[in-house]
């Protein structure tokens, strides 16, 4: 199987580490997002959204979208499983998941979006506002994951999940690319960040 990413960018890592974690061999192809790669007509054929990552299978068949190829190498590989083993589990799992998918990811976005690394590449007319909006919405989201951790290790309770990787790799990008490392008194938050990134699919990911 084929993922189609690009160094740094965090949605192909959560696929790289979830994939590692289910010892599963992906075969990274990186496309040149600067170039304009993935608005190319063939890149298009894989994805019509024009983005990574894309999973191709043997067989031709493209699967974009981050948790949808998460959730097909979950059925390749039921174990470990980290979608939620039972009913309840799975719920709650799901509940956070979507927290950090609607609440924090969008935050960190618009700050990138609007921020100097992509007004410099002339993709888009950056609006300070709207830059400096998801920048505090970020920092108050690490303060409220700060305040959950402090009762349990993991994003959705006493494991590792999909939505560890989640954070993890936002938080990560946020704090590389985005200037919105979390506060070092976040203690918790910091605890946990330790925890996960000495995992060896999270390490592995990096270099990637």
């Amino acid at each position: 199987m084929k993922l189609y990413s690009f160094p740094s960018a965090p949605n192909p890592r959560r696929v790289l580490i979830f994939a590692a974690e289910k010892n599963l061999q992906l075969e990274v192809v990186n496309v040149d997002l600067r170039g304009g790669e993935t608005k190319t007509p063939e890149f298009i054929s894989k994805n019509p959204s024009g983005k990574i990552p894309v999973l191709e299978l043997p067989d031709g068949t493209c699967i974009s979208e981050t948790v949808a190829i998460c959730r097909y190498l979950e059925a390749l590989a039921p174990n470990p499983n980290l979608f939620g083993a039972d009913p309840l589990e799975a719920a709650l799992i799901e509940a956070h998941h979507r927290h950090i998918e609607f609440e924090l990811h969008p935050n960190i976005g618009a700050a990138w979006v609007n921020g100097p690394i992509v007004a410099a590449m002339g993709m888009v007319e950056p609006i300070e506002a709207q830059r400096l909006r998801g920048a505090g919405l970020t920092r108050k989201y690490y303060e409220r994951m700060n305040e959950e951790l402090a009762s349990r290790s993991y994003v959705a309770g006493d494991r590792f999940t999909v939505a560890d990787i989640s954070a993890l790799c936002m938080i990560d990008f946020a704090g590389a690319l985005v200037d919105l490392k979390p506060d070092e008194d976040l203690t918790n938050l910091w605890a946990w960040h330790r925890l996960v990134s000495d995992r060896p699919s999270v390490k592995n990911s990096l270099a990637l």
